[in-house]
C-alpha cells in the first residue's frame, strides 16, 4: 500500500497515514493519504518567489518547448500510470482518454505556441486602432502573464487529464501552478507529478502538488492570483462564493457536472443510419468511464413515436455490455471511482425512478465479471424512460454514472425547450439529416450549451463523440455547467492572462509590442 506524499516547496511530504484510500475494482487498500496537515502559506510563497521567478525567465516558445517534452517523457512512461489507473474502475480504454487524453493536450498546447510570439512573454493581441484624426496617437491591446498563482481543484474522475489540461495552457500563461486532485483517485495524479518531478524538465516551483483537504489556501491568494475548478455544480457555488476570493475579486472558472442531452431530429427514422447513431451515441456516454463525465449524455430526448423503438434498440445495446474487472480483455465498463460514488448514484437513481419506467437496469440479477469483484464499486447501466418529462427530476438531478433518461416530444420546439430544462450544458448533440432543422435547433441551443455536436452520416467516421473535451475547442457551458470557460485553443491561455488596453504614439506602441510600423 502506497503512503501517499504532497509536494510542496520542493520536498514531499507525508509520512503519517491518513485517510485509506481503495480500489475500485475490489476493495482492497491502494494508498493512504498523509496526515500531516500542510503549510500553505509555504506553499504560495515558494510559486511567487522560486517558481514564478524562474518562468519568468523562460518565454512562451522555450515554454511550449517543456510541454513538448514533457509529453514525449510521460508518453514513455505512461504503463506505470495505466497500471493505477486500472484501480480506479477505468478499462484500458477509458484510461487512455485520461491518459494519453492528457499527453495529448500537452503536445497541442506545444504545438499551438507557434502563433504566439518568438520571444518574450508580451503578447500582442492587437488591432492597432487610431485615436486620433492626424494618426499621430492610437491604442491597442496586450497581454501580458498575471504575475501569479494557478490553483487548479480537480474531479475525481480524469485524474491524469483533469490536471495536465489546466497545466498546459496555465504553464504557457506563466503562471506556477498547484493542483489539488480529488481524494478518491489521487494515487494516479499523485504517480503523475512524481513522474513530472523526476523528468527534471519543469522549473522548480512551476508545479505542485497538495493530497487532501485545502485548508486555509483559498484564503491566502492574492489579487494576481486565478482558481479553476472542476466538480459538483453544489461545490462550485461554494468555493466561488470564498469571501477572499469576492473581495480581491480573484478570477475563479468553474467547470461544472452538467444534465447533457443529445436529441434525435424528426427527420431520423428507425431505417436511417443515423437512428442507429444516435443509439451508439447514448450508450456510449452511458459506459465510458461508467458514465463519470461531467459531459456524459443524461438526457436522450426523442421524437413521441419512436421512443420505443430508441428504447428497444439501447435495452438490446446494453445488455451486451459486458461489466466487470476493468483488466480483463472482454470488460466494456468498469466500476465506479469508489464506493461513496456507488452509494450516491444508487441514491439519485431512486429519485429519478420516480415518474420514471425502467428500460434497462435496476440491479436485479446484475453480475460484475471478475474475481473478488464483490467488494468492488460496480453499477449496472440504467436507462429509463420519463414519458411526461416536462417536469421530471432528470431536469434537476444527476446520477453520476452510468444513467441516462428517455424522454420524448412532439415537436422540434419541444424538444428544444426541454433541452433548456438543463439550465446550462457542457455538451449537446442533435441528430439530423437536415442542414435546415440543424440551422434551427443549433441557433437556439447555443445559448444554453458551450458545445454542440451535429451527428450526420456524413460526420460519423470522423466524429470524437459528444463527450469528447478537445483542446482546440472550448470547453465549459452556461447556467449549471459552471459559466466558465477552459481549453478552446489559445483562448485557455489568453484567460489566464491579463489584458490590458496601451494608448500612445505608433512608435512607441511598435516599442512595446515589439512590431515594426504600426497596424
Amino acid at each position: 500500500m502506497t503512503q501517499l506524499q504532497s509536494y510542496i516547496a520542493g520536498r514531499w511530504i507525508g509520512q503519517q497515514p491518513g485517510q485509506q484510500l481503495k480500489s475500485a475494482i475490489d476493495g482492497s487498500a491502494i494508498a493512504t493519504t498523509h496526515a500531516e496537515a500542510l503549510d500553505f502559506g509555504e506553499a504560495l510563497e515558494h510559486a511567487r518567489k522560486v517558481g514564478l521567478p524562474a518562468m519568468m525567465k523562460t518565454d512562451f516558445q522555450q515554454r511550449a518547448a517543456m510541454l513538448k517534452a514533457l509529453a514525449k517523457y510521460l508518453g514513455e512512461r505512461k504503463e506505470e500510470m495505466y497500471a493505477l489507473s486500472f484501480h480506479t474502475g477505468a478499462t484500458r480504454t477509458d484510461g487512455w482518454v485520461d491518459i494519453e487524453g492528457g499527453t495529448g493536450t500537452l503536445f497541442a498546447y506545444a504545438s499551438m505556441a507557434k502563433e504566439l510570439p518568438k520571444a518574450g512573454n508580451l503578447w500582442h493581441e492587437g488591432p492597432q486602432m487610431p485615436l486620433g484624426k492626424t494618426g499621430v496617437y492610437a491604442g491597442t491591446h496586450v497581454l501580458v502573464p498575471r504575475g501569479g498563482v494557478a490553483v487548479h481543484i480537480n474531479a475525481f474522475n480524469f485524474p491524469v487529464w483533469g490536471l495536465l489540461e489546466k497545466f498546459a495552457p496555465t504553464f504557457l500563461a506563466g503562471l506556477p501552478c498547484i493542483g489539488k486532485p480529488a481524494t478518491a483517485t489521487s494515487y494516479l495524479t499523485e504517480k503523475l507529478v512524481r513522474l513530472i518531478n523526476e523528468s527534471g524538465i519543469l522549473p522548480e516551483g512551476a508545479l505542485q502538488l497538495v493530497i487532501g483537504g485545502t485548508g486555509d489556501l483559498l484564503d491566502r491568494l492574492q489579487v494576481q492570483d486565478v482558481v479553476t475548478f472542476t466538480g459538483s455544480a453544489d461545490t462550485a457555488a461554494k468555493l466561488r462564493t470564498t469571501p477572499n476570493l469576492v473581495r480581491h475579486s480573484i478570477p475563479f472558472n468553474a467547470e461544472a457536472d452538467s444534465l447533457n442531452c443529445a436529441i434525435l431530429a424528426p427527420d431520423v427514422t428507425p431505417d436511417d443510419e443515423e437512428f442507429d447513431l444516435f443509439v451508439k451515441e447514448i450508450a456510449r456516454e452511458m459506459t465510458q468511464k461508467a458514465g463519470q463525465k461531467c459531459t456524459a449524455i443524461r438526457r436522450a430526448i426523442v421524437p413521441a413515436d419512436r421512443v420505443d423503438a430508441v428504447a428497444a434498440k439501447l435495452k438490446e445495446r446494453l445488455a451486451k455490455t459486458t461489466v466487470g474487472d476493468p483488466r480483463l480483455e472482454n470488460v466494456r465498463m468498469g466500476a465506479l471511482a469508489s464506493k461513496s460514488q456507488q452509494v450516491d448514484v444508487a441514491e439519485r437513481v431512486a429519485t429519478l425512478r420516480q415518474g420514471a419506467e425502467v428500460v434497462f437496469g435496476g440491479g436485479e440479477g446484475f453480475a460484475p465479471v471478475g474475481e473478488g469483484v464483490g467488494e468492488g464499486s460496480f453499477f449496472q447501466p440504467t436507462l429509463l424512460l420519463a414519458r411526461n418529462p416536462q417536469n421530471h427530476a432528470a431536469h434537476d438531478v444527476e446520477a453520476f454514472g452510468p444513467v441516462s433518461t428517455l424522454m420524448p416530444y412532439d415537436a422540434l420546439d419541444d424538444a428544444l425547450a426541454l433541452a433548456a430544462r438543463g439550465q446550462g450544458s457542457l455538451a449537446g448533440t442533435l441528430v439530423t439529416k437536415e442542414a435546415a432543422t440543424a440551422a434551427t435547433a443549433i441557433a437556439t441551443l447555443a445559448a444554453m450549451h458551450g458545445r454542440l455536436q451535429i451527428l450526420d452520416r456524413v460526420a460519423a467516421p470522423e466524429s470524437t463523440g459528444h463527450g469528447s473535451a478537445l483542446p482546440y475547442l472550448k470547453h465549459g457551458g452556461p447556467g449549471r455547467a459552471g459559466g466558465g470557460e477552459e481549453l478552446g485553443g489559445l483562448r485557455a491561455v489568453k484567460h489566464l492572462m491579463q489584458r490590458a488596453a496601451v494608448q500612445g504614439s505608433p512608435a512607441m506602441l511598435a516599442a512595446v509590442t515589439g512590431e515594426g510600423g504600426g497596424a
